[in-house]
């Protein structure tokens, strides 16, 4: 996925909550490959809490605790659909720019 010299944001934060970088110029190996189902899983996982909020902001029973602990979640799938957005806009910027 990387172009020669390019670095990956991967799909997870390392200490501290700072990002993590890939430098690699093997698209098929194991990290590069780990990267893209750790972001397959976090995008699922997204849909899925999309799903369960659509129907937990229908139900006139949802009591505020449940709320609370959705909001949570969804909080942590938005991060991760972000950090997937922007690498996956990264690479295309990048692969584009190396096409010309």
């Amino acid at each position: 996925m990387t172009a020669p010299n390019e670095l990956r944001l991967l799909p997870w934060s390392g200490p501290e909550g700072k990002p993590c970088y890939l430098s690699t110029d093997d698209n098929g190996g194991y990290m590069s490959r780990l990267a893209d189902n750790i972001e397959a899983v976090q995008l699922g996982t997204a849909a899925e809490l999309l799903e369960e909020a659509s129907d937990t902001l229908v139900d006139q029973e949802a009591r505020p605790e449940d709320l609370r602990r959705l909001a949570k979640e969804l909080t942590g799938a938005l991060r991760d659909v972000l950090r997937v957005a922007t690498s996956r806009g990264h690479l295309l910027a990048v692969s584009e720019s190396h096409c010309f």
